[in-house]
């Protein structure tokens, strides 16, 4: 079977944020069929949408997978629901663990549940800062590379949680 890249955003502000987000890379290398190739270190930042609430831990994982992207996509729900979490009303609100499917290889795909690539990409630094340190020389189908991305990305509620200050060579 083919092995086809997947990356996912990663994000937690409850219940010990780093930990959740240590607990989804490593059921993520569990998937079937799917390895876990690269992960970005660990990225605080601000909360994005509604601001009142605890500041988030943020990753981004770069896997591969033989598994075909709805199937995938499901992996990763029932995997958030395993990792405990629970659906809210509030849209963008406070929030355990939060898996977003990224990007699905070369993949665009509009559908009501899953849009790919991931609007966010091409905007917020939280996945754009740590998507680049996994892989710097990607481009975004249908669009410009990470990098190229990154030059117009405001990073001034984003740091990196080893302290490192960010840079685009990060």
């Amino acid at each position: 079977m083919l092995w086809q890249s997947a990356y996912v955003g990663i994000g937690s502000n409850l219940d010990d944020p780093p930990l959740q987000v240590r607990r989804a890379l490593q059921a993520l290398a569990q998937l079937p069929q799917t390895r876990l190739v690269r992960q970005s270190s660990l990225y605080g930042s601000r909360p994005w949408g509604l601001s009142e609430q605890p500041d988030f831990v943020n990753a981004v994982a770069g896997l591969l997978t033989q598994l075909p992207v709805r199937t995938f996509f499901d992996a990763l729900q029932a995997l958030q629901v395993q990792l405990g979490r629970v659906p809210s009303s509030v849209r963008w609100g406070p929030r355990r663990i939060d898996l977003d499917l990224l990007l699905f290889d070369q993949m665009r795909l509009q559908t009501p549940e899953l849009t790919l690539p991931h609007p966010g990409v091409v905007s917020r630094s939280f996945v754009l800062y740590p998507l680049y340190e996994v892989a710097p020389g990607l481009r975004v189908p249908g669009g410009l590379r990470i990098a190229e991305l990154l030059e117009r990305a405001d990073a001034s509620d984003l740091w990196r949680l080893d302290t490192q200050p960010i840079t685009h060579g990060a």
